[in-house]
């Protein structure tokens, strides 16, 4: 891909309306919706963690809305079965033979509401999906959509009802974010503005998943040097050796931290990776990966690392 401004290419053009249509919805958030568009189009899982009410809903909904993904919501509450997710075999007696209806899963943008109030097993159904694009029931696999994501969100495990999400089920989302309280000029405009649930059913198709695809194809293009490499495997390192950090990044963070970096150097309009991509997305990406051996937070030790690794 070429220098070319986010303006002068037609699907980079299209890409831009997407990101000025959702911004329109979750009001003065545009970094939390430029890290969820970086995702997808890395194509990355996206792990929304925050108190009820803040818009991680609708950020899901708008995702689907503007991307034109097949979009299906599952609430995830304590009696959820692994069925209800993927889907179950039934026995057919015309045929005497059993047929697999398929669960809510088979989509293009599943969201996984309030993921930590299922129990454990319940959560583990989504790691093949993830990991793999394909779920197995009774010893049969069955293909997902392409594209597929699952957005999921989580509320924060101080409140009651939640189970954390094990490192394994962690590991599969690329970012976990935050959205956070509006500002009070963003929070006014809410309160003297249009629903957003009307708003949700007027948006558009921005995109579709064919130009999605071919995001994530000229994102795969976009240009690391040799020195950019170096400064990603030093954070790599690091969070192996930090005395504070029990279990550090993984090979696979790293390729998951470089993919999302090439996405957010093309949202940027660049068709280079900076130091600074690494950057922004180090800590949604490393904060919930590192396992703390003391209780500082994944968040906390990410930015210690960041400050503590130089760019040579």
């Amino acid at each position: 891909m070429s220098a070319t401004p986010l303006r002068d290419d037609p699907l980079l053009r299209r890409l831009d309306a997407a990101l000025a249509q959702v911004n329109q919805v979750l009001l003065g958030k545009p970094r939390q919706v430029k890290l969820a568009f970086a995702c997808l189009i890395a194509g990355g899982h996206l792990l929304l963690e925050d108190v009820p009410g803040v818009g991680k809903t609708t950020l899901a909904h708008a995702l689907a809305a503007t991307f034109s993904l097949d979009f299906q919501r599952v609430q995830f509450t304590s009696d959820l079965l692994p069925s209800d997710i993927i889907g179950v075999s039934v026995y057919e007696r015309e045929t005497a033979q059993f047929r697999f209806h398929p669960g809510p899963i088979f989509a293009g943008l599943l969201l996984a509401d309030e993921i930590n109030r299922a129990t454990p097993k319940t959560q583990s159904a989504l790691l093949e999906a993830m990991a793999e694009g394909q779920v197995t029931v009774d010893g049969q696999t069955h293909a997902l959509p392409v594209p597929f994501y699952v957005v999921a969100t989580q509320n924060p495990l101080d409140l009651n009802g939640t189970f954390a999400l094990p490192d394994s089920q962690l590991d599969r989302f690329m970012l976990r974010i935050s959205l956070g309280y509006p500002d009070a000029g963003a929070e006014r405009a809410l309160l003297t503005g249009s629903d957003r649930r009307g708003l949700l059913a007027q948006l558009q198709p921005q995109l579709d998943g064919a130009g999605l695809l071919e995001l994530q194809q000229r994102a795969q293009a976009v240009a690391t040097s040799q020195a950019l490499l170096d400064y990603l495997q030093a954070l790599l390192a690091a969070s192996r050796r930090h005395t504070e950090i029990r279990v550090g990044l993984s090979p696979r963070a790293g390729l998951s931290l470089l993919a999302a970096a090439r996405s957010w150097a093309l949202l940027s309009g660049r068709n280079h990776v900076l130091p600074e991509d690494l950057q922004a997305l180090f800590v949604p990406l490393a904060g919930h990966r590192l396992v703390p051996s003391r209780g500082s937070s994944g968040d906390a030790l990410a930015r210690e690392l960041l400050a503590e690794v130089a760019v040579d």
